[in-house]
């Protein structure tokens, strides 16, 4: 009977251990993998340290834990005190370099497609399409990377954006009534999308554009979606949406064709890439791409405007400041009896500084993925071709070694000039594919945060940052408003 017991007990034991083993081994193997694969290499820079994690898994449930809490970055920091700035992981599917390391990062990202090229997830290329700026990439992503960068740099676009914002915020704040809330993140969306459109294809307000908005918001749903592709699924929604907006915008395309209307002074984007003789420019490619660059007018501007107004709320000496050198510029103006420009807007150099602050303490893009197309050698790491790449900006951002009290809105950090071009600040990614819109993004808060202050004071509700998977108000910012004058 003993015996039988012996043989039974080590039965179990054999039963317990053979899978604990085999899921250490292989835990092991990835683990060790690359190191193994490079013992023969003639690289003088060796693999960054790190783990994978889990096989499969790897380490992506404990980023995505963080990146739901209201300190993302943990993630990121607790391995960058454990391996370094520069270090290994698996996410998201993929073995992963992870840059907390402004250097290295600026060195990725102004890095060509012989290099590193673009990483997204599966759904999201799915949605954009091999034609989209995103991911394209040598001559063609530079040339229409080239062409709206320079149009969205012109004196005149800049002065539509200017009449168009303020029309729609002045008919938005119009509505705006004291004895009830107002969600910010709303307001700020619906203005930011109608500014977007008529600069992209030169839609004005009406049913067309509430028919585009609804297709929009049903199509930037499944940029986060399960790559599942059939009728009824998250992803195959968002496709169908796209493809009823790239009908109107092919049938605008058509209109301007058919009726010689396209200008050598472009007034939309769609007249800039008409314009172009290289004969690369399909009207697919078009509509596609005017699809993919709405997407700004939905998530990064409407959020800066927002996170904007959640941390003036919370800093009444930034907010008076701000308002007094509003105040300060709207009164010059009505004395000379001229309206306020472009330029006017962005002259004022502490309302920059609170847009600056907003940008490196809000953190809207958190960073950029990009994969390796062969082995990479940069201060001493190697990055394994076919390995991911993820340029963290968030923990450069909020790093005390960059920043003093880093996680404090302070916009006076931001005064005598400051360098906001140098590689600690990078809230628009950089290289070739920087936002071509950044200059606008700016110009847009600009208007948006002189209008506000200076007609209204305010009461916020309390709210909180959610930060993935893209950065947002909780409760959409409510606030309670208060006409500037009334009693």
């Amino acid at each position: 009977m003993q015996n039988n017991l012996s043989k039974m007990d080590k039965l179990w034991i054999l039963v317990i251990l053979t899978p604990i083993l085999l899921v250490s081994i292989i835990i092991l193997y990835m683990n060790s993998y690359s190191s193994k694969r490079l013992l023969g290499s003639k690289h003088r820079s060796s693999l960054p340290l790190g783990t994978l994690g889990w096989p499969f898994l790897g380490e992506t449930i404990e980023f995505i834990s963080c990146a739901y809490s209201d300190r993302p970055e943990s993630f990121m920091n607790k391995r960058r005190s454990m391996y370094g700035k520069v270090f290994k992981s698996h996410i998201f599917g993929s073995p992963t370099i992870v840059s907390t390391d402004a250097e290295v990062s600026k060195f990725i990202l102004q890095s060509d497609a012989k290099a590193f090229v673009p990483s997204y997830p599966k759904s999201l290329t799915e949605l954009m399409g091999k034609s989209s700026i995103l991911l394209i990439n040598g001559s063609l992503q530079k040339r229409i990377h080239g062409l709206v960068g320079a149009f969205f740099k012109s004196p005149q676009l800049k002065a539509q954006i200017t009449r168009d914002m303020k029309k729609y915020v002045e008919e938005s704040m119009r509505n705006w009534k004291q004895d009830q809330p107002i969600y910010i993140q709303n307001q700020t969306k619906n203005i930011a999308f109608q500014v977007l459109v008529k600069a992209l294809i030169n839609l004005d307000p009406g049913e067309e554009m509430e028919n585009l908005k609804k297709q929009f918001q049903e199509f930037i749903a499944g940029l986060m979606s399960l790559p599942i592709n059939f009728p009824g699924t998250r992803l195959y929604r968002s496709l169908q949406a796209k493809k009823t907006m790239a009908k109107l915008i092919k049938r605008i395309i058509k209109e301007r064709k058919s009726s010689n209307g396209i200008s050598n002074a472009p007034k939309d984007v769609v007249d800039v890439l008409l314009n172009d003789t290289s004969g690369l420019l399909t009207d697919d490619l078009i509509a596609d791409n005017m699809i993919d660059m709405m997407i700004p007018g939905e998530d990064s501007v409407p959020v800066l405007l927002t996170l904007a107004v959640k941390y003036l709320s919370d800093c009444p000496a930034a907010l008076q400041q701000l308002l007094e050198e509003n105040m300060k510029l709207r009164r010059h103006k009505d004395e000379l009896g001229e309206p306020l420009s472009w330029s006017d807007y962005l002259s004022l150099p502490f309302t920059q500084n609170v847009i600056t602050e907003t940008l490196r303490i809000g953190n809207i893009i958190i960073g950029v993925m990009r994969k390796a197309m062969k082995d990479v050698e940069i201060k001493g790491h190697l990055i394994p071709k076919g390995w991911c790449v993820f340029t963290y900006f968030r923990s450069v951002h909020l790093d005390e070694n960059h920043y003093d009290w880093p996680y404090e809105f302070n916009p006076w950090r931001w005064q005598d000039n400051k360098d906001t071009s140098n590689s600690n600040f990078t809230p628009f990614g950089g290289g070739q594919r920087l936002c071509p819109g950044l200059d606008l993004a700016r110009l847009e808060a600009s208007i948006f945060l002189h209008h506000f202050v200076t007609q209204f004071s305010w009461v916020a509700e309390e709210d909180s940052v959610v930060h993935f998977p893209t950065v947002r108000m909780k409760r959409r910012m409510p606030i309670w408003v208060k006409r500037r004058g009334d009693p």
